[in-house]
């Protein structure tokens, strides 16, 4: 670098939240890219407090936004980690300070919300977008594969799932969530498999809905099945279940030449919250025995599976921020 070169930006950063979301997802993804700072952690809860302290000692924690709001100034962009019915108000706090915005998903709690935000958004040129991580899941990077080669033909039936054990609510807050609050299946699980439905196939409607709530403490939705018919003429059957002893496929691909089935989750999410960094060199890297199977019936193959890529989500965002004009910025949704 000459004398007259400036040093390169980098994005200042706070994260609001430190549970699941903050502390598995989104710091550990932040810290590992040279494009941004770290500056930031804001959580209440003082188990996380010390957790924050100890994996990110050169971090600033503090007890909650109104903290990290009030150093607006010295900041770049704000992420939410925090409970679905705060993303609505702390969006629109930090896009009025100035600020470009990550929202974990949900996005926000009806649609009215959310064309707000993004109406705001664009009226004071900040980056607004959602953390839709799963994007990037191996397995769906697999499948975009295949569907790009045209190895299935003609698909007609997509099924994709997310169920789980939980007979037990163990967050306060989705204990107390109703569906009003952003609570449930639907809006936490289904965020992701619509959007990997509508990235895959197109635009959709919902022609089939069941919702129930079957755990004793559930206040919104634990049990959920949709179905989408596609302008492109694909059927998607979505479910998410967290009371599910026995779990089916995570993707069955159903197509005019051949099949694509898919068992077992991604596993980037268990390794970062084992404490693996996406710097690891097997970061994203799923055992071959969880590989998918490729063909029909009596004429399968194991298809490996692509390797996860979470990192691309910030190194996306990096470049939105970093090459839009401050005059000019519009919201990446």
């Amino acid at each position: 670098m000459t004398g007259t070169e400036a040093a390169p930006r980098t994005i200042r950063t706070a994260v609001i939240g430190y549970g699941l979301s903050g502390s598995v997802f989104h710091a550990p993804l932040i810290a590992a890219n040279e494009q941004y700072a770290l500056q930031v952690v804001a959580t209440s809860n003082a188990e996380r407090q010390k957790a924050a302290l100890a994996r990110l000692p050169d971090v600033d924690v503090v007890r909650d936004a109104d903290a990290v709001l009030r150093r607006a100034a010295g900041l770049d962009l704000v992420v939410l980690g925090t409970p679905p019915a705060t993303h609505y108000p702390l969006a629109k706090a930090a896009l009025e300070a100035g600020l470009d915005v990550v929202v974990d998903k949900p996005f926000a709690t009806s649609s009215r919300q959310g064309q707000e935000l993004a109406g705001l958004a664009r009226r004071l040129g900040r980056v607004l977008t959602v953390f839709h991580n799963r994007r990037w899941d191996g397995d769906f990077l697999t499948l975009r594969k295949l569907l790009s080669a045209q190895a299935l033909g003609h698909v007609s039936r997509f099924e994709s799932r997310f169920e789980r054990w939980s007979p037990t609510i163990t967050k306060a807050w989705k204990a107390r969530a109703t569906a009003a609050d952003g609570g449930g299946a639907l809006f936490d699980l289904g965020s992701h498999l619509i959007d990997q439905a509508l990235q895959l196939f197109g635009p959709a409607r919902v022609v089939h809905s069941e919702l129930r709530a079957r755990r004793s403490d559930e206040r919104a939705d634990d049990d959920v099945f949709l179905v989408l018919r596609h302008e492109s003429g694909v059927t998607s059957h979505l479910t998410m279940n967290m009371l599910c002893a026995q779990q089916g496929p995570r993707f069955r691909v159903l197509g005019s030449v051949g099949g694509f089935t898919k068992n077992g989750v991604d596993p980037q999410e268990p390794y970062m919250a084992a404490g693996g960094s996406p710097l690891d060199s097997d970061y994203g890297v799923e055992a071959r025995e969880w590989a998918g199977l490729l063909g029909r019936d009596g004429h399968l193959a194991a298809l490996p599976t692509e390797r996860g890529a979470y990192p691309e989500f910030y190194h996306l965002l990096a470049d939105k921020i970093l090459t839009a004009a401050p005059a000019r910025r519009c919201p990446s949704r």
